[in-house]
């Protein structure tokens, strides 16, 4: 590296304000699945405080160590209409304010994975998490949700379509916020790090 380009990533961090937008941690919940929807929040909190406890702050260590700023910490975690499907509940709201809880606890900035796959049609449990999601990003802070209705391979689910056309007029009635904590795409990517789209994925 020549001086040249010393003087010039200089200038970025003093002078124009050079950062890391963000860093994400994924974590899988597969193992907090149980057939009590209380016992599955009550997992999934305990999971994430315990693995993400310290994400803010060694956040912030590198930031100090690189003398660049990490501006925001989040979590990603398993999509929550897997871990619902498992439970005998027709409202996955006590999973999505688990995942609240643990993320003010810690200090995140947002947590994404209130999340649903659906581009091979509806199995158990994904019309609860759809139908859930205003009253669900109404009642949490920090949560975001996605959901993939459609894929190159698979094709388009036009009923998930349908209901989240839905689901995106009834939030866009109440706080505009709503809609900004949601995605609606197809072709997800596994392990996509990108909030409001964020979950973790479970391969």
């Amino acid at each position: 590296m020549d001086i040249q380009n010393i003087k010039e990533t200089i200038a970025m961090i003093e002078e124009q304000n050079f950062d890391i937008r963000t860093i994400t941690m994924g974590i899988s919940l597969l193992d907090c699945i149980d057939a009590d929807i209380d016992k599955a929040a009550e997992k999934i909190y305990q999971k994430i405080v315990k693995k993400a406890g310290k994400l803010v702050e060694v956040g912030n260590e590198i930031g100090h160590e690189l003398g660049i700023k990490i501006v925001n910490k989040r979590v990603s975690v398993t999509p929550i209409a897997i871990i619902g499907a498992a439970t005998a509940a027709d409202d996955y709201t006590p999973l999505a304010l688990a995942m609240d809880r643990a993320a003010k606890e810690i200090g995140i900035d947002f947590i994404g994975g209130y999340s649903d796959l659906v581009q091979k049609g509806y199995q158990k449990g994904d019309e609860i998490l759809i139908k859930s999601m205003p009253k669900t990003l109404a009642a949490t802070e920090r949560v975001c949700a996605s959901v993939n209705v459609g894929s190159t391979k698979t094709g388009i689910n036009m009923t998930a379509v349908r209901d989240m056309g839905e689901t995106i007029k009834i939030m866009s009635k109440g706080d505009k916020w709503l809609n900004a904590k949601l995605v609606v795409f197809a072709n997800a990517v596994e392990d996509n790090p990108f909030m409001a789209g964020a979950f973790h994925g479970v391969g």
